[in-house]
C-alpha cells in the first residue's frame, strides 16, 4: 500500500502536452485553449504557449487524454492512517487516489471508537487528527483533518481555544448534541467570529446517536456549508431543498451518499436560483453507506449523464467551486496554483467519443494517471475503468 510520510513537492520543471481538453476546474472558463503544461517543482508555471522539450528537464506525453484539476472530496470521514474503524478497511484513502481525488476535507472525525465528548478530549482529538494528517499523507493526498463535533455545553472560550490552536473549520453540527436551530445558530456565530468555517448536517440521522437536521434548523444557523443537502443518506423533502437553495447563505453540498433524487433536484434548484457556482460536491464516505474509491466521478456521471450538467461544468463542482467556497489553492489549473492534476479519458468501449461525451452518457471515466503537488501518485487506475489513452 503506498503509504507516505510527507515528502515535499516535486522539484525541476515539468512538461506536459499532447492534452485533448484541459478542464480549468473554473466556472467563468471551465474548458481552457490549451494542449500543454508547464510545472516548477509543485506549481504550475504556465498554461499553454509555445512550450517545448527544452523548458522543462523531463516531459509527460499526455497522449491526448485530457487533464482536470485533482478532485476535492468536500465532506468525508477520516480517523487515524488510511483505515476506517467504520467499515474496518484499509487503504480507502489510496484508493481514492486511484479515483482522481487529491483532497479530502474531513467533516468530522466522528467514527473513532469511543470518541470523547467532553471539552478537553474534543479538542485533544481535533489537534491530533490535523496533526497526523499533515505529517501523512497517504499517496500524497492532502487530508484536512481535526474537525472537532461540537456538544452542548461548550463555549465561545471554547470555540477561541480551537482557534488558536490552529483549528480551522468543526465537524457537521448535528453529529453532536448541537444540532437544533438555537443551538447551532449561537455555535455558527461564535464560529464565524473567530475564524472557524461551520458546516451543518442536513437531513435524516446518518448513524445511532446523530441528529435529524430540518431546512428550518439550517436557515435559523445559516453555516458557511449546508452538508449534503440531499441527505446524508436520508434526505429532507424537495421542496425543503429548493427553500435552502433559494435561502441558505452558505454553500450547497451534495454527495454520493445521499439521496440521488434529491442530489438531482439540488441541481435543478440551484440553475433556476443562478447558484451554480455555490454547489459542492463530496462522498460523506467512509460512513454506514459504505466506502466508494469513484464516489467523485459516480457524482460527475450522475449531474452529468442524469442532470444534463455539461460535464465542464459539473468538474468545476468538484474543484473550483469546492476551493474559492472553502479558501483552498488547489483545484484549479491556472499559474501559481498547486499542480494537482488528473490525466483522464473516455473508458474502454464507451459510446462517447471523449470523456466530455463520456460524463455526458453517465459513464466513469478512466484515469490514466494522478499528480499531487507535480509528483505521479498513480498510473493507471485500480478503480477505474481503463482509460482509452494514458500519459507517457
Amino acid at each position: 500500500m503506498a503509504a507516505e510520510v510527507k515528502d515535499g513537492p516535486a522539484t525541476g520543471r515539468t512538461l506536459i502536452r499532447n492534452v485533448s481538453l484541459m478542464f480549468s476546474g473554473d466556472l467563468a472558463a471551465p474548458v481552457l485553449e490549451a494542449d500543454c503544461l508547464l510545472l516548477d517543482g509543485g506549481t504550475i508555471a504556465q498554461v499553454g504557449g509555445a512550450l517545448g522539450a527544452d523548458d522543462a528537464d523531463r516531459t509527460i506525453d499526455a497522449g491526448g487524454s485530457a487533464l482536470c484539476p485533482g478532485l476535492i472530496d468536500s465532506h468525508c470521514h477520516p480517523v487515524f492512517g488510511d483505515w476506517t474503524p467504520r467499515q474496518n478497511q484499509l487503504g480507502w484513502i489510496e484508493m481514492g487516489v486511484n479515483g482522481g481525488v487529491t483532497t479530502l476535507i474531513s467533516a468530522g472525525e466522528v467514527h473513532l471508537p469511543g470518541r470523547p465528548k467532553d471539552r478537553e478530549g474534543v479538542k485533544a482529538l481535533a489537534i491530533v487528527a490535523q496533526k497526523c494528517f499533515q505529517n501523512f499523507r497517504p499517496s500524497g493526498a492532502k487530508v484536512l483533518a481535526g474537525a472537532p463535533v461540537m456538544e452542548l455545553g461548550f463555549d465561545e472560550a471554547f470555540v477561541a481555544e480551537l482557534a488558536a490552536a490552529g483549528i480551522r473549520h468543526i465537524g457537521e453540527i448535528g453529529l453532536g448534541t448541537v444540532a437544533k436551530g438555537p443551538d447551532a445558530a449561537r455555535m455558527t456565530a461564535w464560529c464565524r467570529a473567530h475564524g472557524l468555517e461551520t458546516i451543518m448536517h442536513t437531513g435524516g440521522p446518518s448513524i445511532a446517536g446523530s441528529h435529524f437536521v430540518s431546512r428550518d434548523d439550517v436557515l435559523m444557523a445559516q453555516p458557511d456549508v449546508v452538508s449534503h443537502i440531499n441527505g446524508g443518506p436520508t434526505s429532507i423533502a424537495h421542496d425543503h431543498i429548493r427553500d435552502l437553495c433559494l435561502n441558505a447563505t452558505g454553500a450547497l453540498e451534495v454527495v454520493h451518499n445521499g439521496n440521488e433524487l434529491s442530489a438531482l433536484v439540488a441541481l435543478q434548484a440551484v440553475q433556476s436560483a443562478d447558484r451554480l457556482a455555490d454547489l459542492l460536491i463530496g462522498t460523506d464516505a467512509p460512513a454506514g453507506s459504505g466506502v466508494q474509491p469513484n464516489g467523485m466521478l459516480r457524482m460527475l456521471a450522475l449531474l452529468s449523464g442524469v442532470g444534463g450538467l455539461p460535464p465542464e461544468q459539473a468538474i468545476c463542482l468538484a474543484t473550483g467551486n469546492i476551493a474559492r467556497r472553502r479558501n483552498l489553492a488547489q483545484g484549479v489549473i491556472a499559474v501559481g496554483r498547486p499542480a494537482d492534476l488528473v490525466f483522464l479519458d473516455r473508458p474502454e468501449a464507451s459510446s462517447g467519443r471523449d470523456v466530455r461525451e463520456a460524463l455526458g452518457l453517465g459513464d466513469i471515466p478512466g484515469i490514466g494517471a494522478v499528480m499531487i503537488d507535480g509528483k505521479l501518485r498513480c498510473g493507471r487506475s485500480r478503480s477505474t475503468p481503463p482509460a482509452a489513452r494514458v500519459p507517457v
